[in-house]
């Protein structure tokens, strides 16, 4: 399962010219359920998002997590990310898991989060989702958990 993350300082996610998600500070996460993935796979990465310390401490060091300073988780279901790259110039998608799988994945590490932490918010799966964000620092990073880990 992959997890691209940014620090921002805001980020809303919009289906057909409606907010369906918004943060303020805190991290967007583009979400990949990858085949083999599995409830495990998606509590293990959150475990992870709300952990990974991005966070500037009082010196200026990222010594905080989201969870440290009580900042808005808002999740994107992304599929692309899983894409194979490796050959000629369109992407492969036989790494990403079927959309039904995929779809029962994050709606379960969806409701995880929200059982896990106070200011969750998310985009929709399958639909056509435009994103916005202010990416602090900028801050970015790419979490992932494989399949079949714990």
């Amino acid at each position: 399962m992959i997890g691209l993350l940014q620090r921002v300082t805001g980020a809303e996610v919009r289906v057909d010219q409606q907010t369906v998600g918004a943060i303020e500070t805190g991290l967007l996460v583009l979400v990949g359920v990858e085949r083999g993935d599995t409830a495990a796979t998606a509590r293990r990465l959150l475990e992870r998002l709300l952990g990974y310390r991005v966070f500037p401490d009082p010196e200026g060091r990222m010594n905080k997590s989201l969870r440290d300073i009580e900042g808005g988780l808002l999740l994107v279901p992304q599929f692309t990310l899983a894409a194979d790259t490796q050959k000629g110039t369109r992407p492969g998608f036989s790494n990403a898991a079927e959309p039904s799988e995929a779809e029962a994945i994050f709606a379960g590490m969806l409701d995880q989060a929200r059982s896990w932490h106070t200011q969750v918010a998310a985009g929709v799966f399958g639909a056509d989702m435009q994103v916005s964000l202010c990416n602090d620092g900028p801050v970015t990073f790419w979490l992932q958990v494989p399949p079949g880990s714990r």
